[in-house]
């Protein structure tokens, strides 16, 4: 196996070649970041000997957009490709004695880190999925600033601005409030075109507490990451306790370890408080867990998890949710 790992920016794709035998870097090359230079890349690739018989598997760091069409060109090219963590890539240079960071050295860590963890390939998105995630993307985006805009205005107020300036904060924001309905029209017709995305959607929402927003969230983690277990796609957002103790000098409490994207944990937070009174199996876990003495905070991330195993196990089976407890009438 031929390992390629890609340095991407926004312009260059930096490229260092290792072999399954040695693990010593073989060869390395730069092409621009763009359609012409991943052909050429490409090419290259194509070339290096034993290439057709070891098999080649390429990767990039995850870089906002930047990988993206060099990584669908090489699927579309026949090639096993592997969009690694950069925290992860960045750890394991750390780990085997790399301190110095370029371009070049960054590509060499990349082939080292295919060769030695052998990350999952990756396949591109649907494209209905992928313009989903760009739509509530922009649309998080334009409700953040609305929010600042509105704080803004309020504080403003509070210190006598002329009325000149506050007219400049309700003109701001009442444009930015009609691109936060064109979006949600958007977001909702783009959800109803598509028979599988509806159907998804739908059984989200049959989940007491997981209201359109958060289910939109949801359907696009679920579907555009392929996680092996509901437990996999909560510790990714950052919901799995992490444990502080070691010997009898470290006795911390355990906490969540708050990865993943803030703006989603948020939606779950807000989701999870309203599951401990309306979803049935939720609050029964919540009672659970208080009469054996947890904080309530606790078992709002308790909540905050188990919103997403109901989440991936709707997903999963294809049905609706059915509350595993039985309540009296």
């Amino acid at each position: 196996m031929l390992f390629v790992g890609i340095d991407v920016s926004k312009d260059r794709l930096n490229c260092a070649l290792i072999t399954d035998e040695t693990g010593k870097t073989l060869g390395q090359r730069s092409f621009p970041n763009a359609r012409d230079g991943i052909d050429r890349l490409l090419s290259w690739v194509r070339r290096l000997p034993g290439a057709s018989e070891a098999g080649i598997h390429i990767i990039v760091e995850a870089t906002a957009g930047y990988h993206e069409q060099a990584a669908q060109d090489a699927v579309v090219a026949g090639m096993s490709v592997s969009v690694a963590n950069p925290a992860r890539v960045r750890s394991f240079a750390r780990g085997i004695g790399i301190l110095s960071k370029t371009d070049q050295i960054d590509a060499s860590v990349l082939a080292r880190y295919g060769r030695l963890a052998r990350p999952k390939p990756w396949n591109p998105a649907p494209p209905e999925l992928v313009e989903l995630q760009a739509l509530l993307s922009c649309l998080e985006d334009v409700e953040a600033d609305l929010r600042r805009e509105a704080n803004r205005h309020e504080q403003a107020k509070a210190r006598g601005c002329p009325e000149a300036v506050s007219l400049s904060f309700l003109q701001s924001m009442q444009a930015l409030k009609t691109q936060r309905h064109t979006l949600r029209k958007a977001v909702a017709a783009h959800v109803e075109a598509s028979a599988a995305l509806r159907d998804d959607m739908q059984r989200l929402l049959t989940i007491p507490a997981v209201g359109p927003k958060t289910a939109a969230r949801m359907l696009v983690l679920l579907r555009l990451r392929s996680f092996e277990s509901a437990r996999q796609a909560a510790a990714f957002l950052g919901l799995v306790p992490v444990e502080r103790q070691s010997g009898r000098s470290v006795q911390g409490r355990p906490h969540l370890s708050r990865a993943g994207s803030p703006r989603l944990r948020a939606a779950l937070y807000m989701a999870a408080v309203v599951a401990t009174r309306l979803n049935p199996d939720i609050r029964a876990q919540q009672a659970r867990l208080l009469g054996r003495g947890k904080a309530k905070m606790s078992t709002l991330g308790a909540a905050m998890r188990k919103l997403v195993h109901l989440c991936f196990g709707v997903l999963k089976s294809g049905r609706d949710y059915k509350a595993s407890v039985v309540e009296p009438a």
